[in-house]
């Protein structure tokens, strides 16, 4: 059982920032991450990018005055948009128990009428229920519960510090009884691994029964600077060998896709429609931020 250490602080300016994507990506209009790292361990997680400038990656780190600065960037926002939580960093890792930061966010976001969307692989968001469903009564709300396999033994060695995957899908089953807008992020699909028709159609069935609003994923995965060198040697510890095949097909390439990509998407989009599942993220936006009553529309002044 992972146990954090003495924390690190991290002096901050900004908590919040546009996203870059023009709100197409399940709709965000502002990102945020109140933690920098995270334990959870997950072999192939493309925060260790080089990118993303998180060195470190396995310490959960806090940022100073964060809640204070949160506050008055609400404050300033002239569009009560939606803002994600766990872009980076899942926003419920251990220490989150303790500290409440995510807790207190969504407090803030309630308080001043902003929107959420949260990405996480934890069961500590069923503590936060009542605070979405009150955002939820005058904002949007979007949960994607992160699950590549639904396999337990097989998610227990790609994602070692993780709940299982059933554990997962029963998360997602509690937020879908309590009326809140949630579905599974399929993502990433690890070739050799996870990109097999016996894990699609089982993650389709497992959670057409958790009553996901959606399932997304892109078939594949990213293999980055850093994210590359951590994934390899996890690979070589796991299923020695398994390296030189993914070197052999993708090289260099950042952009890793199954090599039965056509298939699985195929039985994926017609095992989806089949059980209404959304897939398209257009389709997601549209149909999550319809609910909000039309008299409950936030003003952009």
């Amino acid at each position: 059982m992972w146990r954090g250490s003495r924390m690190e602080i991290l002096k901050t300016k900004t908590i919040m920032t546009k996203s870059n994507q023009g709100n197409r990506w399940f709709g965000i209009d502002y990102h945020m991450n109140l933690y920098k790292g995270c334990p959870f361990g997950c072999i192939y997680c493309d925060s260790r990018c080089e990118a993303y400038h998180i060195e470190n990656f396995d310490e959960v780190r806090i940022k100073e005055n964060a809640l204070e600065i949160l506050e008055e960037e609400l404050k300033s926002k002239g569009l009560k948009g939606v803002v994600s939580f766990g872009t980076l960093s899942d926003p419920y890792n251990p220490e989150e128990k303790e500290l409440e930061l995510t807790r207190n966010a969504l407090k803030l976001i309630a308080k001043y009428k902003f929107g959420v969307s949260i990405d996480t692989k934890s069961d500590l968001i069923l503590r936060d229920i009542d605070l979405l469903q009150e955002i939820s009564e005058y904002n949007n709300v979007i949960i994607k519960i992160s699950i590549t396999t639904y396999d337990d033994e097989l998610a227990r060695k790609l994602e070692p510090n993780v709940i299982t995957s059933t554990k997962r899908f029963q998360v997602l089953k509690i937020l879908r009884q309590n009326n809140l807008y949630a579905g599974v992020l399929m993502t990433p699909v690890l070739p050799f691994l996870t990109d097999t028709e016996e894990n699609i159609t089982n993650m389709i069935l497992k959670s057409k029964e958790s009553d996901a609003k959606f399932i997304y994923t892109k078939m594949g995965m990213t293999l980055k600077t850093n994210q590359r060198d951590y994934y390899y040697k996890a690979l070589d510890v796991l299923y020695p060998g398994l390296k030189e095949d993914y070197i052999a097909v993708y090289g260099s390439k950042h952009i890793c896709n199954s090599l039965h990509y056509r298939h699985l998407m195929e039985l994926y989009l017609k095992m989806c429609s089949e059980n209404n599942i959304l897939t398209d993220m257009d389709a997601i936006i549209e149909d999550y931020k319809k609910e909000i009553p039309q008299n409950e529309q936030m003003s952009l002044f």
